[in-house]
């Protein structure tokens, strides 16, 4: 019997649609093939709006985490909020076929582009999407106009140790209560959504595929990034020192903004961003 064959799908997908009901009602949604499977993507905005396509964190599974910023954002862009291929959500893998590379992941993302007709968008992402986003910039640039990064991993810093043995001891055969207390103690026991953390609680045990992970981009790489980057980083965040991603950002990335979200940990991002937070990054974006 498989994991899919045991897990609670039924249950993990009517948490996701609770979350995406905090969505605006004008939202469609797409199912987009690519070398790697059917991505699902949520869409709200204007048809015509210039388009802004944005990638979940790893630890804030499914594009459904954008739910406090997709009203705001998608006012003047036509939003596009993916789930990750073979990540919890609702985009399908191929069998035996997974992005196992990061010349994979920019296949992945070449082919999504295309299939939803975007010549060029901008693009942002949480934690871990925010890492894909800036390694898809550095590979394909003239397909990304600005790039947003969501207190990013593993793009300027290393993570802190702590976080790294706290990650482990949930990710070895997760549960929901693991999950639950990995959280309580990474945002500092913060008040969170119950229902954005039932979502994250039901992705536990998710038959997902490994995820592909490489080393921070090199230096010369991203001094060489010649487009607009905005790095918001959370300032209670216990996944890495925000101080040092925000000084590492600065001095390596040439046309960089960066600025730190107050009284908010890494995970509790991006459904519990502070107020403002949605109309900052539609600012820099204008």
């Amino acid at each position: 019997m498989s994991a899919r064959d045991t897990y609670d799908m039924d249950g993990f997908l009517a948490a996701y649609d609770r979350v995406m009901a905090k969505w605006p009602t004008t939202r469609e949604t797409a199912t987009v093939p690519t070398p790697f499977g059917a991505t699902h993507v949520n869409i709200c905005g204007p048809a015509d709006g210039p388009p802004l396509l944005l990638l979940p964190g790893g630890g804030s599974p499914t594009s459904a985490s954008w739910y406090r910023q997709a009203a705001e954002l998608s006012h003047a862009h036509r939003l596009y909020a993916v789930d990750l291929i073979g990540a919890p959500g609702r985009s399908t893998p191929a069998p035996g076929r997974h992005p196992r590379t990061t010349a994979d992941l920019v296949t992945w993302l070449d082919a999504l582009l295309k299939g939803l007709g975007l010549a060029e968008t901008d693009l942002g992402g949480h934690s871990y999407g925010a890492w894909i986003a800036l390694q898809y910039a550095l590979r394909a640039p003239h397909r990304v106009r600005r790039l947003v990064l969501l207190d990013p991993t593993q793009c300027f810093a290393k993570l802190k140790t702590t976080y790294g043995l706290h990650a482990v001891r949930m990710l070895m055969r997760p549960t929901p209560r693991k999950v639950r207390t990995f959280l309580e103690w990474e945002t500092g026991g913060a008040p969170l959504d119950p229902d954005w953390l039932a979502l994250q609680e039901a992705a536990a045990g998710f038959p997902a595929v490994r995820p592909v992970v490489g080393p921070r981009p090199k230096q010369g790489a991203l001094r060489a990034l010649d487009l607009p980057v905005l790095v918001l980083l959370a300032e209670r965040s216990r996944t890495h020192d925000p101080a040092r991603v925000a000084a590492r950002a600065g001095t390596l990335l040439p046309h960089v903004t960066t600025a730190t979200l107050p009284n908010v940990s890494h995970h509790a991002l991006p459904h519990a961003a502070p107020d403002g937070t949605s109309r900052r990054i539609s600012d820099f974006l204008l």
